[in-house]
This record gives structure tokens, sequence and C-alpha cells, in this order.
């Protein structure tokens, strides 16, 4: 299990809490502080989690390092303001049990707003299926709710692009996983929920910037 965090005391407290409450215990929590000043460190620690540092900004050198140190075969990673329902991990393990996958995801709804809550009655995977169809048929990974195996991950890790600013990390290593062959599988089930707070502070950036994004994340993937 692989958290990046940044500056994330107010957040990652209710993040650690659900995946320590897991019916199926994760067999490792990893919290990646990447330059946090505030007190995100000690309360991964107080927690019990294994923390790293990464000293190179942004959510992909964070997540490459996490990755990296990963022990176990199957790698989760989430969000440090993403809350997991209890049965996560038990979820996770039954889809990767029946074999075949090497990367799996779920649909997030956000857990903090009253307007935004109202997706949560939404059919889960409508904006995943509508995505899908803009990728032409291709499956991607979420990132606040993504697993990999570890053996896919040392296939491509060397192949992902590093900026930001570039690409969408999740949808980038996804496009590199069906590059060298992966298979990702998405379960309706896999829901987990986390903070809308990006998208009331930087309405613009989501609306805007992310879309220009992905564009760019397609663009990058046609080498």
């Amino acid at each position: 299990m692989v958290v990046p965090a940044f500056n994330e005391e107010k957040y990652i407290g209710k993040c650690l809490t659900s995946i320590f409450r897991q019916e199926v215990p994760a067999d490792e929590v990893i919290v990646v502080n990447n330059n946090s000043s505030d007190e995100t460190e000690s309360i991964a620690r107080s927690f019990g989690a294994r923390v790293i540092r990464e000293k190179v900004q942004g959510m992909t050198p964070a997540r490459n390092r996490g990755f990296n140190s990963a022990k176990y075969e199957i790698i989760a990673r989430c969000d440090s303001d993403t809350v997991v329902p209890e049965n996560w991990i038990k979820i996770i393990k039954n889809d990767f049990r029946k074999g075949n996958i090497d990367a799996l995801t779920g649909p997030i709804f956000f857990n903090d707003s009253e307007i935004l809550k109202s997706t949560k009655t939404i059919p889960a995977d409508l904006a995943y299926k509508s995505f899908r169809l803009i990728a032409r048929g291709r499956k991607y990974l979420i990132g606040p709710n993504m697993i990999i195996t570890k053996k896919i991950w040392d296939q491509v890790k060397n192949l992902v692009e590093m900026d930001d600013k570039k690409v969408h990390e999740d949808i980038d290593l996804s496009l590199k996983i069906a590059k060298v062959g992966g298979r990702i599988k998405y379960d309706q089930s896999l829901i987990v929920g986390m903070s809308a707070r990006r998208i009331k502070k930087h309405p613009q950036s989501f609306f805007l910037e992310y879309p220009v994004r992905i564009v760019k994340t397609f663009m990058a993937n046609k080498k």
C-alpha cells in the first residue's frame, strides 16, 4: 500500500484510519513524504506506517519511489485524501486471485461536497465508460484507486513520463502498461471516496487544464 503525501496533515489521518481498519489487513503501508513542512510525517508514523522520503517534488516521483520500495507482489496506491471502505483490500485480493490481470482500478466519488456527493447516486462507472470512448476503448487506471503488480511495474517503470505538468501520471502509466501487453481490470464495486477540495479551490484547473493534459498525455504516448 503506497500513499504519496505533500503537506497533508489535515487529511492523511482519515486516509490511514481507513487503511488500518481493513477486514483483510495490508501487508505493508508506505507513506511517501514528498517534502512536507507540516505534521504529515509524524501523523503517518503514529499510525505505524513505514515512512520514506522523496526529494524530487511531484506525484510521479513520489509514486515511483513508493512503488520501487514496495516489497510485495501486489501494490495498491491511493491519495492521502482518499478514504477506502473496509472491504477494499479484500476485493483487491479476490480480483487478483481470479488471475489474468496486471492492474486494477475502480471508481471514485467526492465525499466532502454536498453538490458533488450527488455523483454517488449516478452509476459509478458512467464517467469511466465515457472516457473510454475518448480513449478508443482502452482501460485506464484512476490515480486515487489504483493497484498494479510488481511484475508489471518492473516492466514499465523506466518508460513512464516524469513531468506531472506534461501528462496525467495515472493515464500515462495505463498506456505504458498497455504498451507492454499488460491487462487492466475495472471493478465497479471497488469504489473509494476522496476530497473535492482541489475542484472547489481551483475549478479552472479541473475543467480546463485537466482536459488539456489528457490530450498531452496521449500525444506523449504516440512516440
